[in-house]
């Protein structure tokens, strides 16, 4: 089995222990609701359990095998696109996870891209919520 497969699998069960042992300790995951990526093992789990229970209906739909250029350094890595479907807040989402594997064959960025406009702001504000209630952000409103 695969590192896309086992990823696929452990979000559809909705593991996060399992998703653990498939990210490098410096991970990089790029979101569409936020400009600087999030980093490293801690807090990319920290963002699946709050997507986890975001999410309504999730699901996969594609798949697509082949190689781009990492990032960091603009060498090509293997890497996986995951198409799926999913709500938010009653809004639709079509969205793509591209994983970029690293030298180990675990995924060293993760990249998401969701569309429409609409699912994007849905999705950001339900993740933020999340992620205060969670304690990984401060609260950009406090009272």
């Amino acid at each position: 089995m695969t590192t896309a497969d086992r990823f696929r699998a452990a979000v559809e069960r909705r593991d996060l222990a399992a998703l653990s042992d498939l990210f490098t300790d410096d991970i990089r995951l790029y979101s569409p609701v936020k400009f600087t990526p999030f980093e490293g093992r801690p807090m990319v789990l920290g963002l699946f359990g709050v997507l986890v229970r975001t999410f309504e209906d999730f699901r996969y739909v594609g798949h697509l095998d082949g190689t781009a250029q990492t990032s960091a350094d603009g060498t090509e890595a293997p890497s996986v696109i995951l198409l799926f479907r999913a709500t938010v807040n009653g809004k639709q989402i079509h969205g793509m996870d591209l994983l970029q594997l690293g030298e180990t064959g675990l995924i060293k960025e993760f990249t998401v891209m969701v569309r429409p406009a609409s699912a994007v702001q849905a999705l950001g504000e339900a993740v933020l919520t999340g992620l205060v209630a969670d304690g990984l952000v401060p609260d950009p409103h406090p009272v």
